[in-house]
């Protein structure tokens, strides 16, 4: 559990020394980043349901679905932040490998 923990943070070998503690002193617990991830995903999930369910409103049904499916979308994705942390998350979008589908997900929210 340790090493995933490890991998999941961006730190697969052991920082020596003093650097080490401050990393884990200033970052969440794991049971803090899962239960934020959890709760971001669920929210995420609601939004875009009831986005879909909005749909069908007489005349701002089209304005309500585009903003809560968006916010849905954005915190969806924003959840696997508290798992990996925001700077790893952006390295791993903007590999050459992923760059094509994180710009096209990108402008298409």
């Amino acid at each position: 559990m340790d090493k995933l923990k490890r991998v999941l943070s961006g730190r697969d070998a052991e920082e020596p020394g003093g650097l080490a503690e401050v990393i884990d002193a200033t970052s969440l617990g794991w049971g803090t980043r899962v239960k934020g991830f959890i709760a971001c995903f669920a929210i995420g999930c609601l939004c875009s349901l009831l986005g879909s369910c909005l749909l069908w409103v007489p005349r701002k049904g089209l304005m309500l679905f585009a903003v809560f499916y968006t916010l849905g979308n954005i915190a969806s994705i924003g959840s696997t932040l508290f798992l990996m942390g925001p700077m790893k998350q952006l390295k791993r979008m903007f590999e050459p490998t992923r760059l094509i589908a994180t710009v096209v997900m990108l402008v298409s929210i």
